[in-house]
Parts: structure tokens; sequence; C-alpha cells
């Protein structure tokens, strides 16, 4: 599959091109061969984008930030599934943390500690300290499209590119959206 398929109508230019359209620590974490595409901020979230520009749900990622406690310590990280799936946050993430309950990160703080805009954080470029957990359909992914850090754009990469990324780590992570 080309990397067209998975951008719907989205123009896609190689994202090392167009670095304004990139927040700077994504930029400095981009894989090679990845694309980008300038978008209208109010299409950002993932099922406006999907309908007005055939772009395919099945190809879409979406990264959530989740955390949960043990001994005292905050364990975080960014779960990454396809956006006709949701990450099972209180199952298979809990379980991968070795917590007793995970949640999503307050907006706020998201923003705050990734550098990207809410409704636009990417797996490219998050915080080392940060766990990154990939679901294994956005692995074996030919292409997905995926937030940019910036609600302005999106980002087209190899789902092998997503599991490549430092420290991440491919489990089974989501169930069926509802």
């Amino acid at each position: 599959m080309n990397p067209q398929v998975a951008a719907g109508n989205l123009e896609l230019h190689p994202a090392a091109e167009h670095p304004d359209l990139l927040p700077a620590r994504v930029r400095a974490a981009l894989p090679d061969g990845a694309w980008v595409a300038a978008i209208d901020p109010d299409l950002a979230d993932t099922q406006a984008l999907v309908e007005a520009t055939g772009a395919p749900l099945h190809a879409s990622a979406n990264c959530v930030l989740v955390a949960g406690r043990r001994d005292g310590q905050e364990r975080v990280a960014a779960c990454v599934v396809l956006a006709d799936s949701r990450a099972d946050v209180n199952g298979a993430v809990r379980r991968a943390l070795g917590v007793r309950k995970a949640s999503f990160l307050p907006v706020e703080r998201a923003v705050a500690e990734s550098g990207m805009e809410f409704g636009a954080i990417t797996p490219v470029g998050l915080p080392a300290p940060w766990r990154l957990l990939v679901d294994t359909r956005v692995a074996q992914a030919d292409w997905v499209l995926a937030g940019s850090g910036f609600r302005r754009s999106k980002l087209v990469v190899r789902g092998a590119d997503v599991a490549a990324l430092p420290g991440a780590e491919v489990l089974d992570l989501a169930v069926p959206a509802p």
C-alpha cells in the first residue's frame, strides 16, 4: 500500500521538507520516509478528519497518554491503537504498566509534558522516560495516519516505523470500539 491510501484525499508531502508543520521534538525523531499533510485544525479529531477526507478509520492511529502508580512511583505510557478500536486501558494497558488502575493523563498535563497540542499527540518524539505501547495492529499496518504534534497537520508513517521508535513495546492493547 502506498502512503496516500492512509491519507484519503489529503495532500501528502515529505515530512522532512516541511518542518513548519511539525514541533521541533517531532522533527528530531521523524522516521525516514514519513509524510505530512496540512489540515484544517477543526478536523484534527479522528472522526471529523475521516469524514472530511475519506481517510480510512482502520488506517488512522490514535495516541493516548495514560498513567498509574505502583510502590509510590508513577508510570506513564503513550498507547497507540488504530482508530477503529480503543486502548484497553484498564485491562492490557494496566497490566503492561504493572499498576492496579490506569487512567488518562489530564489534558493540561499531557499537553505540557508532551510539548504537543491536545488532539494531535503523536508517538513520534515523546519524552524519553515515557513508555511507548504500540498495538500489534498498528505495528502490522503498512501506513498509518497519526497526529503530528500540531492540530494543523497529520503524519503518515509506516506501522513498522512506529513499532521501531525508541522504547516501543508491541502488545495486544486494543479492544473493539463501542
